[in-house]
């Protein structure tokens, strides 16, 4: 599958604060950064002229211990990019608290599936020109405090539309931003759209200019989740003049900062990454007319190899055409069984080589795995040990694999790890639970594919998207899941799987979630496993043909380009 060539459209520029893209360089921390791989995967795939920029986190997000209770340690991820990644010749220079800081960059090149490649490029300020400090700023991913945070955005928003000005300084390029992070790219532009006057304040043409050349992508829908920084913090790092400059083009609120407000104001295209992520920022941001384009994940990337092994067989086109798993259906049930067995010991194996505990392969597993944070209620499944232990006797045996890192600062989210950690303790051996430490990429793949369910009991309506299920649903896994993100779409109820709850259950009442998951394991999910385990299997083949064909990274970048970048096209940038 193949859009449009590379010479009917400009070049864009896709924006990240992470980015993942191997297990072995730690450039990202969850969803955010795995999306923004698998969306320049895809867009390599599909022959577009994309670049992606991010940092390059010499010190990594960090490396997660876990001790018999549960309590979670830190300690640096630290890699070497020199060993990995092919350096670039230009460097660019940012002025940061009135210093000037050197910014070079580390290419990795993504090659696509018909040999089409999308550079990523790594900014990096550990240059011997620079401060301590300043040779610091791209050493953490999400780390330090607001200054550090905020002149890391520096370093990536006018540090990276500085690198690509200079890459293809006689292109028209589409900046992508995706999230915040990276919203003072408009700064950037907005200083060299022409020779501005005494007057700080922009005029209307200039907002359009700088409008005109940018996408957002909004991710978060809770207004803590994003980054805000004091006037007085952004007069200092930025300047006295810049700080005005963005006073003046109505980007500061109560006295602040606000990166998404910044990134609404200078952007032509906005979306939020499901339908109801959409209408949930709406509400937040009423003054802005956003869209919404459903995240996926990149098939072939997530597809584990027993089921990409029998599309290969028997629905060749998939790889190049995500929509060809719709053909799943006419796969045999015996086939996807067997290459479930395949993918399940394979888990079971890893299991037991982390953590030492051998779980059975006649059992049905449950997977949960994603980053530790309340709104997420990991122990949601452990609300009542007792019904849960009673309904695993009389029904069928379960067991549960765990992952996930919380924040070293979200003393919440580490809370929940214990209390896993204890209920798991309670239950022993009636219901078998084990948490594996440093839950990345490559542990994800294996996790998603090798599990029975995918279990996810987010608080309704704080999960923007969520991609775990959409990788479990490729390998004929089938999601238990409240109803939010793309499970309001993906849902299809005893076909690709089951619904926690409803729309009209008090999310803030986590007592009827809980009652309707241990529902739906107690009459349907267990009874249906055990008693007629062919009927599973179909509900496992429908999520492939319904939820693999459709959520997926081809599908999403085919519509950015559509709906976001053909859009500005029409505006001429061409």
């Amino acid at each position: 599958m193949k859009i449009m060539s590379p010479g009917q459209l400009s070049r864009i520029a896709y924006f990240s604060m992470e980015i993942g893209l191997e297990s072995n360089l730690y450039t990202y921390s969850g969803g955010l950064g795995v999306l923004a791989g698998d969306t320049l995967r895809s867009a390599a795939d599909l022959g577009l002229p994309v670049a992606g920029v991010t940092l390059v986190y010499r010190q990594g997000y960090f490396r997660q211990h876990l001790d018999s209770q549960g309590n979670q340690s830190e300690s640096p991820a630290p890699w070497t990019p020199e060993e990995i990644l092919e350096p670039m010749e230009p460097q660019v220079t940012i002025t940061i608290e009135g210093r000037q800081v050197k910014v070079r960059a580390w290419r990795y090149e993504i090659q696509g599936l018909s040999g089409h490649k999308v550079p990523v490029y790594f900014l990096d300020t550990a240059l011997p020109e620079n401060s301590p400090w300043d040779q610091t700023l791209t050493d953490h991913l999400y780390g330090g405090e607001s200054d550090y945070r905020l002149c890391q955005e520096m370093v990536l928003g006018m540090g990276g539309r500085a690198l690509i000005s200079v890459l293809a300084p006689e292109d028209r390029v589409i900046y992508h931003m995706n999230e915040g992070h990276s919203a003072l790219l408009t700064l950037s532009l907005l200083e060299s759209g022409g020779q501005r006057g005494r007057s700080p304040a922009p005029t209307e043409a200039e907002v359009e200019a700088v409008r005109q050349q940018c996408v957002f992508t909004t991710h978060t829908p809770v207004p803590a989740g994003h980054d805000q920084f004091h006037w007085d913090l952004v007069t200092k790092v930025l300047g006295p003049e810049r700080a005005d400059l963005l006073k003046a083009s109505n980007c500061c609120f109560d006295g602040s900062l606000n990166m998404t407000y910044l990134a609404l104001r200078f952007a032509r295209y906005i979306n939020g990454v499901a339908m109801r992520h959409g209408e949930i920022s709406t509400g937040m941001f009423p003054d802005y007319p956003i869209d919404a384009i459903t995240n996926g994940v990149h098939a072939v990337t997530w597809t584990s190899p027993p089921f990409a092994a029998l599309f290969d067989r028997r629905i060749p086109e998939w790889r190049h055409d995500n929509f060809y798993l719709r053909y799943a259906v006419g796969i045999s049930l015996h086939e996807i069984a067997e290459a479930h067995a395949h993918a399940k010991r394979a888990m079971l194996a890893e299991v037991e080589k982390r953590s030492g505990v051998q779980l059975s392969e006649s059992v049905l597993t449950i997977g949960f795995a994603r980053r530790a944070t309340t709104y997420k209620r990991q122990d949601l499944l452990f609300s009542d040990l007792d019904r849960l232990r009673g309904l695993a006797l009389r029904v069928g045996p379960l067991q549960v694999v765990y992952g996930g890192k919380a924040h070293p600062r979200d003393e919440g989210g580490k809370d929940l790890i214990r209390r896993v950690f204890q209920a798991t303790g309670t239950l022993g051996e009636s219901v078998r639970a084990v948490y594996l430490e440093n839950y990345d990429m490559a542990l994800g793949k294996i996790l998603c594919a090798g599990v029975d369910l995918w279990l996810n009991t987010p608080l309704r309506p704080q999960e923007a998207s969520g991609t775990s299920g959409m990788k479990a649903a490729l390998n004929g896994v089938p999601s238990l899941s409240v109803l939010d993100g793309w499970w309001v779409e993906g849902h299809v109820e005893h076909a690709t799987g089951w619904a926690i709850g409803n729309d009209s259950t008090n999310p803030a009442d986590a007592s009827q979630d809980a009652a309707s998951l241990y529902d739906k394991l107690e009459r349907i999910i267990l009874p249906l496993y055990y008693g007629k385990p062919e009927a599973y299997t179909k509900v496992s083949r429908s999520a492939i043909a319904l939820n693999g064909s459709f959520f997926n990274t081809q599908r999403m970048v085919s519509q950015y380009v559509t709906n976001a970048y053909s859009i500005l096209e029409g505006n001429g940038l061409k």
